[in-house]
């Protein structure tokens, strides 16, 4: 069981160093991830490597008993990086070239970008590989960077032309005779930058799955130089804004990992739920994930850090009970400086929050990671939630909250009955051993996954706003007419609610569907 957070030791003087591994023995830390943002530090300059301070750190926890979850540090390249190559910097929508300045200052799709990380990653492996503190690699940190520039476009149209063959097939998919979009060659498409009015919902979602193909890509790069006697992973963010499909992501990932700051303790669990998911889904049967990172003692709100009510034990149960093989924080020692020098941590934030890590720590000592088992599941699926943010919609549906608002229904049902859990699984994931299983809101529906439903043979319970369109976003009327036993007659948008009529061959077996997008109780059907 990993106990421990984000260590930034190259932020202190050295003299701070020994006090940190002592403090950790205390807390009963075993596992730092170390170097996230050290680019700088590590490669000063395009032809020098700095590494004395790392050594003397990975010794010293290694003396200390302390595991390392080494990072390659691409989340952020060093000013000398940015100078040299100016076109590696992201490009906004709107056609503005970022500066340096902040974090994730990058194009994964540059091709001096896609070498210098390689490079980092390899001196960091050839040096590091085989030292015995280290227990996991870490790759970049919370991949999510977008960019419309000319790279991006230039891959955007390698992508496509893999995906379709044809600019025919693409017009189709895309149904581009709509507003007179036709293309008549690959060279003639761009990214979805900023226009007059509505973009292409079908481009728009393409670009999506193509920077989450393209990210993974950077990821996999890295991987393949690190892999080796120890796990490789990286740090999954969640967001509605993050283009990354994570359920996809999951098999290229020896150990699924999130980084958490909801406000609630039901979000929190949805989140725990929804990795697990993750990688069951991905070919890891006994569904066990890392925290990787989370807020200690704060959580997260629109109007910024405030004080947690429940206790880090408490907290930490949550993510725990839900098949979690490791607690770690963000991060364990404040920062004296910069953008998140307030930002929460177990030491030199409060004096409390670190004696309820101590506490915490003595009491993972003994844990083993808890093998979860649900005979319950709701569906929640990244690329209806990112095609529910079209702004062409009739009708917005905040998609991520509905899912966990029943998952949280399902849980309270849970609970109050013999405390069964719920999983959440993505499209396609074995549907063996659920007897319920909810899908609320699936708005894209391929063929495959309407075939996916109809293998179900438990009780199946879909809403309002599923199958309204394929996966290129085109509409598909009567989609779930022979899921449903019914067609749908009318639609009203506010507050959504469908008509539907009954069809002669009636409903697949053990089918209900629900005409809104309100969470009923499903007490009958548990």
């Amino acid at each position: 069981m990993y106990f421990g957070g984000d260590y930034n030791p190259e932020q202190w003087p050295a003299s701070v160093w020994a006090d940190d591994f002592a403090l950790m023995r205390q807390a009963s830390v075993n596992l730092v991830t170390v170097g996230v943002f050290s680019w700088s530090r590590l490669q000063p300059t395009p032809d020098t490597f700095d590494f004395g301070w790392l050594d003397t750190v990975l010794d010293g926890l290694h003396e200390a008993g302390i595991g390392v979850c080494l990072a390659t540090p691409t989340a952020s390249p060093p000013p000398w990086f940015t100078r040299r190559y100016p076109d590696s910097m992201p490009v906004t929508r709107d056609g503005v070239r970022l500066t340096h300045g902040s974090r994730d200052t990058y194009c994964v799709n540059a091709p001096a970008y896609r070498a210098a990380s390689v490079r980092i990653a390899s001196e960091l492996a050839t040096r590091y590989g085989t030292h015995p503190a280290l227990q996991l690699w870490h790759v970049h940190n919370e991949y999510g960077t977008w960019c419309f520039c000319a790279h991006c476009a230039v891959e955007f149209r390698a992508w496509l032309g893999t995906r379709y063959s044809t600019v025919e097939a693409l017009n189709d998919a895309w149904s581009t005779d709509f507003w007179s979009q036709r293309y008549a060659g690959w060279d003639e498409i761009e990214p979805p930058r900023a226009t007059q009015y509505l973009r292409n919902p079908a481009q728009e979602l393409d670009y999506r799955r193509f920077m989450s193909d393209s990210l993974l890509r950077g990821y996999l790069e890295q991987k393949t130089v690190l892999s080796g006697r120890v796990p490789v992973t990286t740090n999954f963010v969640l967001g509605d804004w993050v283009p990354v499909d994570h359920a996809r992501w999951s098999a290229h990932v020896d150990l699924v990992a999130i980084d958490d700051y909801p406000p609630d303790l039901a979000g929190r669990a949805f989140s725990a739920d929804r990795a697990r998911g993750w990688a069951r889904a991905a070919g890891h049967p006994d569904g066990r994930w890392l925290l990787m990172e989370h807020a200690p003692g704060y959580t997260h709100t629109s109007s910024g850090m405030r004080r947690s009510a429940d206790s880090l034990s408490t907290v930490a149960s949550v993510y725990l009970d839900r098949g979690a093989t490791g607690i770690m924080y963000f991060q364990w020692r404040a920062s004296r400086g910069g953008a998140e020098q307030w930002h929460p941590a177990l030491v030199g934030y409060s004096s409390a929050v670190f004696s309820e890590a101590v506490d915490l720590g003595a009491s993972l000592a003994s844990r083993t990671p808890a093998v979860v088992s649900a005979d319950v599941a709701v569906v929640y699926d990244e690329e209806s939630m990112w095609a529910w943010q079209s702004p062409h919609l009739p009708t917005r549906v905040d998609y991520t909250s509905l899912v966990q608002s029943w998952h949280a229904a399902l849980s309270a049902s849970a609970s109050s009955s013999d405390g069964r859990p719920v999983d959440v699984i993505p499209v396609g994931a074995s549907l063996e051993g659920y007897r319920l299983v909810v899908v609320p809101a699936l708005y894209l529906m391929s063929a495959a996954a309407h075939e996916w439903l109809r293998t179900f043979t438990g009780h199946l319970v879909i809403t309002a706003g599923t199958g309204l369109v394929d996966e290129h976003a085109r509409t598909t009327p009567d989609s779930l007419a022979d899921l449903i036993g019914a067609t749908i007659a009318e639609r009203d948008f506010s507050p959504w609610l469908d008509t539907v009529v009954p069809t002669a061959a009636g409903p697949h077996p053990n089918v209900t569907y629900l005409p809104s997008l309100d969470v009923v109780p499903l007490d009958g059907l548990w």
